[in-house]
């Protein structure tokens, strides 16, 4: 069994641990409340993982609005996984602890790419749990199941 962040007691493999997550969505008019959901973040505490996945669906994007700029989208998202990795070259936001960058990342904001509501989970595997969420809330026609 491998040790805990934080110098815990060993945890079982195949222990489930809560998590917190936010889908991240593309609202490029506030006014209009429109908005296409474009990934996923996670973040578990006990399992010391905090990580962003991606699919947004650019076709659908710009079918609903053809004046999109997908290349802001797109460094925007990138910028999130980069935080959510601790790449330095975000800036202090990225040197932040674990926590402290999720909260930064599902932190309000009034720009193109916004987050839900924090959610809270429950599982052994965050990565999988990513994975499924990202299934199940991203993918266009997928209802999760199976």
């Amino acid at each position: 069994m491998q040790p805990a962040p934080g110098g815990s007691p060993p945890r079982s493999p195949a222990a489930a641990d809560p998590f917190d997550y936010a889908v991240l969505r593309v609202v490029p008019r506030v006014e209009r409340g429109e908005r296409v959901n474009v990934g996923v973040v996670l973040f578990c505490r006990a399992r010391g993982f905090l990580d962003a996945r991606f699919e947004p669906d650019e076709r659908r994007l710009l079918a609903l609005w053809p004046d999109l700029d997908l290349e802001a989208v797109r460094d925007h998202l990138d910028f999130v996984r980069r935080v959510c990795a601790g790449d330095r070259a975000c800036g202090y936001v990225a040197e932040l602890p674990q926590a402290e960058r999720f909260g930064w990342v599902v932190s309000p904001a009034s720009t193109v790419v916004q987050p839900s509501r924090v959610h809270a989970g429950l599982g052994a595997d965050p990565a999988a749990a990513l994975d499924r969420l990202l299934a199940t809330l991203v993918r266009p026609g997928r209802s999760g199941q199976g």
